[in-house]
């Protein structure tokens, strides 16, 4: 299958980064945006300075506030917010273009993964995800990043990574839809916690300690719902794990530290020009892992600070006075 025009579903930071990555061969995107002021700026300027400040765009990134201008486009990587994307979708005629699901979360009330979702929404598309440890305005730059691109059609899935592939965007084919969603979807929620050690200056050991267990949960989760394990210990699992964990580049960690430093999840959350996916995913996740039979003691520690059920220094003390068990 031969991909030349690509479509993009979002024109936040991540959403328009992909576009310049996709534009980088010379060859045309379609970028669809909610606000006027986006659409105008990259027309006019080759610019979105409301989500992505100081990169000039390339001049073959076009934007519309019509979702049917993608209608002919080769293929679509929907950069939607993850409790958005059914809605966006539903909303759209784009007829059976694959769909490229870079949005990462889990639905509230569904409790499904964005691959779900676009089944059920386009169920004659056929679905990829693209999922890994990616900073947008550092792929946007041209700096080197690597990302896994799943998709069950590996035929599809080498045409969507050629046209995506450049000098510093290497995309690592995978058959592990599920796997590559549960990755981007988990480690946003373990971001948070991260970002509470950083904010209550807990120090290295106890983020070392949380990035490990985080991991742990991860894969509990991911095992029960039919991931690979190879694929939780690769990019868009463990690689993706500690970048969003280590940086206040990351929206989740930087809500983490806020809450840390005496903040309010609402306080925080407030800016509606940005997301963080993981205080969206992390209720749903908790309901998803109890269905499973999972434990993910780290997850249940962020509901209740998100949720205000309990403090910073309580939801420590609780973790750590866990009985004593083998590690697993």
């Amino acid at each position: 299958m031969s991909i030349d025009q690509i479509g993009v579903i979002g024109g936040g930071a991540w959403g328009t980064a992909l576009a310049q990555c996709a534009a980088q061969n010379d060859s045309p995107v379609m970028l669809w945006a909610r606000e006027g002021e986006v659409v105008r700026s990259i027309n006019d300027q080759c610019a979105n300075p409301m989500f992505l400040p100081n990169v000039q765009l390339s001049r073959k990134i076009r934007a519309t506030s019509q979702l049917d201008d993608l209608s002919d486009c080769d293929a679509i990587l929907v950069v939607a917010p993850a409790q958005h994307v059914r809605d966006i979708l539903g909303s759209a005629s784009i007829g059976f273009a694959p769909l490229i699901l870079c949005a990462k979360g889990i639905e509230a009330g569904s409790k499904k993964l964005m691959s779900e979702v676009a089944a059920e929404t386009y169920p004659g598309s056929p679905i990829a995800v693209l999922s890994g440890p990616t900073f947008a305005h550092e792929v946007a730059a041209g700096l080197p990043a690597a990302v896994t691109l799943a998709c069950e059609d590996q035929a599809l899935g080498a045409s969507i990574a050629k046209r995506l592939a450049s000098r510093s965007f290497r995309p690592y084919l995978s058959n592990d839809v599920v796997g590559a969603e549960i990755g981007g979807a988990v480690k946003n929620v373990l971001a948070i916690a991260c970002g509470v050690v950083e904010g209550k200056r807990l120090g290295q050991n106890a983020r070392s300690a949380l990035i490990s267990r985080g991991f742990a949960e991860m894969t509990r989760f991911g095992l029960a719902r039919g991931a690979q394990a190879e694929t939780l210990a690769g990019l868009s699992g463990l690689g993706d794990l500690v970048l969003t964990c280590s940086s206040t580049s990351s929206r989740n960690f930087s809500l983490g530290k806020g809450l840390g430093e005496g903040r309010s999840a609402e306080e925080l959350m407030s800016d509606r020009t940005t997301v963080a996916e993981g205080a969206h995913t992390a209720p749903v996740l908790r309901e998803a892992a109890h269905d499973a039979g999972v434990e993910m003691p780290i997850t249940e520690a962020v509901c209740a600070m998100l949720e205000g059920e309990t403090s910073v220094e309580a939801t420590v003390e609780a973790l750590m006075a866990r009985p004593l068990k083998s590690e697993r």
